[in-house]
């Protein structure tokens, strides 16, 4: 790194590409399954890339907002199990991996085991925390659920699945819990829609048919920003999405409208 003759300036520079460079060589960053988490995002594209383990070209911005809450769930975890030593007994089950299907599983933040609830933290920005107390995201819903199947499939029973959302900035006073009865029809028709767009793209193909992209139905949202293969104005889909819809060609528009239905 370049002096500017700054030292305050040196200082955040270097703390700055130090800690981006930590944050992309961290575990999560570095992931290459489609985990829990990603099951229930909207955009089949986004989820085919994933599978394929496409060359990613979009960095995804500041890392701090994932620092912040890696450590935040960090710190709850630990909080968790001086819960279960105060007790004298394990209530609760911290960061254990679960099954939810061949070839998907994760780590879930906690389990209560006094009342069948699965428990996935978020921590979150003020916008997203008004949101969410209007309407949970849709992928969080799912991955809650998905872990809920992993739990149930680990010999427990799951009867709630609950998200407890923190506020990245302000005070615990802002906590937002949402819950709801754990539904394994939901978790089992995710899993199902995930192996249709499997299915879809290894039936096109597009690694060695690139033009073959464009018939995986994208879904544009303000979450593109966000996608490891979003690439503004891209017009070679092999190489990044521009993060617009495509028409489905006409002889893939049925698959892709089975998975669209799911």
């Amino acid at each position: 790194m370049t002096s500017t003759g700054h030292p305050d300036r040196d200082l955040a520079d270097l703390l700055t590409t130090l800690i981006t460079t930590a944050a992309r060589n961290a575990p999560r960053s570095l992931q290459k399954r489609i985990g829990p988490s990603e099951v229930g995002i909207e955009c089949a594209r986004r989820l085919a890339y994933k599978w394929l383990e496409w060359p990613e070209v979009n960095e995804g911005g500041d890392p701090w907002p994932s620092i912040v809450g890696t450590a935040t769930h960090d710190w709850l975890a630990d909080a968790l199990e001086a819960h279960n030593r105060a007790l004298g007994r394990t209530r609760w089950l911290v960061e254990q991996r679960v099954h939810v299907a061949p070839g998907l599983s994760g780590s879930c933040d906690a389990y209560d085991t006094d009342t069948g609830t699965v428990l996935d933290h978020k921590v979150v920005g003020e916008t997203s925390m008004r949101k969410y107390r209007q309407q949970v995201r849709a992928q969080y819903r799912v991955q809650a659920h998905l872990y809920g199947l992993g739990w149930e499939n680990a010999g427990h029973t799951p009867r709630r699945v609950a998200l407890a959302i923190y506020p990245r900035g302000g005070l615990l006073t802002g906590l937002y819990v949402w819950s709801e009865p754990y539904d394994r029809d939901l978790a089992l028709a995710a899993v199902q829609r995930l192996d249709s767009i499997r299915d879809l793209t290894n039936r096109l193909d597009p690694e060695n048919r690139p033009e073959h992209w464009s018939a995986i139905p994208a879904s544009p949202s303000s979450d593109c920003r966000y996608c490891p293969w979003m690439l503004p104005g891209s017009r070679d889909l092999a190489t990044g999405c521009p993060g617009q819809s495509l028409t489905l060609s006409r002889s893939d528009h049925g698959f892709g409208s089975l998975i669209a239905q799911q």
